[in-house]
């Protein structure tokens, strides 16, 4: 093996409910890939209908990687699954089996294919501080606390993006430097030899809202219901965090009041895909912009 020699890396990313799964599948058995999961939600685990993760005759198909690899408690921001997928990424390059990336969170794609600024190892004892703190103070007086330490990356970001103030808090923390100062360092690139091979699939808008429409009610004749009213009972239970990134999943809130007895269940079910839709079309914004 030469330097010189490129490595393939296959990236198949578009918006929610376009087909990437089936299409990553399909390359894999042409190529005897192995497919990688690149969705900041799939990447957990306790939603896995919800989350729309491949089923059980996918996986028997072809190798699947990253799908339910975290705990909801964990947090993962793009650089986090850069760091857990490149080395899966070299490792798979050293056997000859070409690594299959697919997903719709395009900061995750961009962390791989372009870079990101180096940041610190944050300890964990840290990591657990901060959320804790956030958790006592709630979001306004967390981003409070932060504009009155950080104030550059406190105006950044919403009261209400939890992950994002946590991050700049720990970081603020764990090194005594704002997080825009490490934003400001030169990008880690992703080797020379990797070579990759992106595929954008966007639908035509009807096709795509259908489709969003069409799944959805799939998921509910396939136990996101049950899967909803589960994870809820852990949350009540304190096994699971109350402001994790799974209750941010399409269509889990709506549900929720569903189930509660707050809102009827065509309600939930129209609120649900007026959103995955929304999201769809905010995806096929970002990638066309930023891809």
């Amino acid at each position: 093996m030469t330097e010189k020699q490129k490595h393939i890396i296959h990236i198949i990313a578009g918006p929610t409910a376009s087909g990437k799964s089936a299409r990553a599948l399909e390359l894999a058995k042409q190529t005897g890939g192995v497919i990688i999961n690149c969705d900041s939600m799939q990447i957990y685990d306790g939603l896995k209908t919800l989350t729309a993760q491949p089923p059980e005759s996918d996986l028997r198909q072809a190798p699947h990687l990253l799908y339910s690899h975290l705990h909801p408690n964990d947090t993962c921001s793009a650089g986090t699954w850069r760091e857990i997928v490149e080395p899966i990424i070299h490792e798979l390059l050293e056997q000859g089996k070409p690594p299959i990336i697919v997903g719709g969170t395009g900061l995750y794609i961009k962390a791989l294919t372009h870079g990101l600024s180096p940041m610190p190892d944050i300890p964990q004892k840290i990591r657990n501080a901060a959320v804790k703190k956030q958790e006592e103070l709630g979001n306004p007086a967390f981003h409070e606390m932060l504009a009155k330490h950080d104030p550059i990356m406190a105006q950044r970001f919403h009261p209400f993006h939890t992950a994002r103030l946590v991050r700049a808090w720990e970081v603020l923390q764990a090194t005594g430097k704002s997080l825009s100062e490490w934003q400001k360092l030169p990008l880690l690139s992703p080797p020379d030899n990797w070579e990759f091979d992106i595929e954008i699939i966007i639908p035509e808008r009807p096709v795509q809202h259908q489709r969003c429409n069409d799944r959805f009610l799939w998921m509910m004749d396939n136990g996101i219901l049950e899967e909803v009213e589960q994870f809820n009972q852990l949350i009540e239970n304190g096994d699971i965090r109350g402001n994790v990134a799974l209750v941010k999943a399409l269509g889990y809130r709506p549900l929720l009041s569903y189930i509660k007895g707050e809102m009827s269940k065509n309600e939930a079910i129209e609120q649900s895909q007026a959103r995955t839709r929304q999201y769809a079309k905010q995806q096929v914004t970002w990638f066309r912009n930023q891809i």
